[in-house]
């Protein structure tokens, strides 16, 4: 059975402009809003609480080299973050964490390399490959967190507890970037499999959750970035692109993926472009449909170490 945890971060994320901040750390109650808490409780879901971030500072104009926007606040969110996740698992029940932004995917890293580890399955409309052996612009973790969790990272963020890689590389599996990705190439040298948004009509969701599964391994964590859908279908992210799929599409996708999963994540939903809650109702029938069976064939992790 699933329990929502909340975590309401926008720390990986840059300013939408000067002065403000990003909205996606509205997401989680936006969600609830639009009746997911409710549709899934029904399922047997239960309500896991909240935890909290730091204060976003945008320090770009004073922060050190080798550090990255919110970068105190990031590692001590991350921690926290993983210790309510073990604490779901703890408690016999998998964890499903609504962000926020995709630096939440720490947490479940972390988390799982504390429990003997698991696959990854990164879905995303970019492979957030950025690190610091391929950009001198590292500063939003939110397109970085993929390479960070395969060790490729400032270490204070990439091997927390000396855990690094908190997901080995080749059990780790991305799908759903754009043609015009930079990092794509290099992504698909090191991970195991990395797979593009468009594959998913040429291909189908059989051939490409398969592709995903194969190279993940029988358990895996399931990070979930709604920008892999289309603009034209879900617009209220903080960095839309052509090309992504449909809300069917990540629908049936999720379906296949859920069960084996240990745990999940959905990051990046911005309820500031979304002002009458449109998107967010549209959002809410995909999660709902597609993750409801999230962790039914998967075991749980134990306290394993190394």
């Amino acid at each position: 059975m699933i329990t929502i945890v909340s975590a309401p971060t926008n720390l990986g994320l840059r300013p939408p402009q000067p002065g403000s901040v990003p909205g996606a750390a509205k997401a989680s109650e936006a969600l609830r809003e639009a009746g997911m808490y409710d549709r899934l409780s029904s399922t047997g879901a239960r309500d896991g609480g909240v935890v909290l971030p730091g204060r976003y500072v945008d320090d770009d104009a004073t922060r050190a080299p080798g550090r990255i926007r919110n970068h105190d606040q990031l590692v001590d969110h991350t921690g926290r973050l993983a210790e309510r996740i073990e604490d779901v698992w703890d408690a016999g029940r998998t964890p499903l964490v609504l962000g926020g932004d995709c630096s939440v995917l720490l947490a479940g890293g972390v988390a799982t390399a504390r429990r003997g580890r698991a696959g990854l399955i990164h879905i995303d409309g970019h492979t957030d490959f950025r690190h610091p052996g391929n950009s001198d612009a590292c500063a939003s973790l939110a397109g970085e967190d993929l390479a960070a969790v395969v060790g490729l990272h400032y270490s204070e963020l990439a091997d927390l507890g000396g855990l690094s890689p908190y997901v080995e590389p080749r059990r780790a599996a991305h799908f759903g970037h754009r043609a015009n990705d930079e990092h794509a190439a290099e992504a698909r040298e090191r991970l195991g499999e990395v797979v593009p948004a468009a594959a998913l009509t040429d291909s189908g969701v059989e051939a490409v959750s398969e592709r995903l599964r194969r190279a993940a391994g029988p358990a895996y964590w399931l990070q979930v970035d709604v920008d892999v859908l289309d603009p034209s279908i879900m617009p209220a992210v903080d960095s839309p692109d052509d090309g992504g799929i449909t809300a069917s599409q990540l629908t049936e996708l999720l379906r296949a993926l859920a069960p084996d999963a240990v745990g999940a994540s959905v990051t990046v939903f911005d309820p500031d472009l979304d002002p009458h809650g449109d998107y967010a109702r549209l959002l809410v029938d995909v999660l709902v449909s597609g993750l409801s069976s999230l962790g039914a064939r998967s075991r749980r992790p134990g306290n394993g170490d190394r």
